[in-house]
């Protein structure tokens, strides 16, 4: 990043770069630069911050980028500010790293990103067109394969995605290549099968006891199910990892208020049958509509 003595006064309050003439507020300026000493500090100074590398911090980066998710989805915007504020810096310690190791550094993290988009948006900064938001997706993903020089349908497909992720992304893989359903019927009716070839598979093997191995042609017909799940909210626009989460999020919710409300009756949660229990699950669904 450039230090604040690259930037030229323009008028108070601002800054702007000589070679753009783009302005930039000094107090973000500011900010960045403080950020990215403070950055350098905890490296130099704290025990640490020194011990870490690429492999250690990763665990920390995918963390904060779920907890940036989940503020977000949830409406909470002081936590998203903060979450964001730990993401934030975690790409300044990675590309301290790049930096270290003389493979780059944050301004040419920043400059890269900026002259990507650009290239990726040729209807805002070119003669294309693109006049609406599946448009953009199409071109965006023919601009993807063109300029980095994919070799066959599923090309560098990252191994650490979360399984939910993978799968939409190999989905949309295919799709790029033709190979998609023309509509959201297909999808739904081929849920449905899945659906109804677990049952029969669980019908063949029965319930397996507890901490075994499932039989391999249930584990088979679950990923299955699991697969068109993905792909049926892909065609609906849901992210599938949010939605899961989401769901969790509000399961543990509603049994914790179960639980309460149980104990509000003077019952014990833990020592009711599922029928008593389902009781307080129902009322705590009402409440946290």
């Amino acid at each position: 990043m450039k230090s604040l003595a690259s930037l030229t006064p323009a008028a108070p309050g601002l800054l702007v770069r000589r070679q753009a003439s783009r302005v930039m507020p000094v107090s973000l300026a500011e900010a960045l630069i403080d950020l990215q000493e403070l950055t350098r500090q905890l490296r130099r100074e704290c025990p640490w911050d020194r011990e870490q590398t690429a492999l250690t911090i990763v665990p920390h980066t995918l963390e904060e980028a779920y907890e940036v998710a989940d503020a977000a989805v949830a409406g909470d915007d002081a936590g998203l500010r903060g979450e964001l504020g730990d993401l934030l810096f975690q790409v300044y310690f990675l590309s301290l790293l790049l930096e270290e190791r003389g493979e780059g550094d944050l301004e040419s993290v920043a400059r890269g990103v900026h002259e990507k988009l650009v290239r990726r948006h040729p209807h805002v900064f070119g003669e294309a067109d693109a006049s609406t938001a599946g448009r953009v997706r199409e071109r965006w993903e023919q601009i993807k394969s063109e300029q980095e020089g994919r070799e066959g349908i599923f090309h560098d497909v990252p191994a650490s995605l979360p399984a939910l992720l993978e799968a939409r992304k190999v989905q949309r893989r295919a799709a790029t290549s033709g190979f998609d359903w023309p509509d959201l019927a297909g999808p739904l009716r081929k849920l449905s099968e899945e659906c109804q070839e677990l049952v029969r598979a669980v019908e063949g093997t029965g319930e397996p006891r507890p901490e075994t191995e499932p039989d391999a042609q249930v584990f088979s017909e679950v990923g299955d199910v699991l697969f068109t799940v993905v792909n049926v909210a892909r065609r609906l626009n849901v992210d599938p990892e949010l939605a899961l989460r989401a769901t969790s999020r509000r399961f543990r919710e509603r049994v914790e208020r179960a639980a309460e409300l149980a104990g509000e009756g003077g019952d014990d949660w833990a020592g009711l049958d599922l029928e008593r229990q389902d009781v307080y699950y129902e009322r705590a669904k009402e409440e946290l509509l």
